[in-house]
């Protein structure tokens, strides 16, 4: 353990109960400072699924329904 982190660690150590919720707030906040490598990982992979995704032709919902009901249970349409 670092100096630096005993140093830490005994300032909570004497620090109220009352009073840890504050610190443990502002840790949360600092924690999202340094997973910001996370998020660039996640923007980089982003792009990369932005990059191979495909342009679909329109569909007809209703064909594509009729096509299924057909292929499925032989009759196109239930009316």
């Amino acid at each position: 353990m670092t100096a630096l982190r005993k140093d830490a660690m005994d300032l909570l150590e004497k620090m109220p109960e009352d009073k840890l919720y504050y610190i443990v707030q502002i840790m949360q906040g600092v924690s999202g400072l340094y997973g910001a490598e996370d998020q660039l990982a996640r923007d980089k992979a982003f792009e990369e699924l932005e990059g191979i995704r495909r342009k679909v032709p329109e569909l007809d919902c209703d064909k594509e329904l009729e096509n299924y009901r057909e292929e499925k249970y032989g009759v196109a349409n239930i009316s």
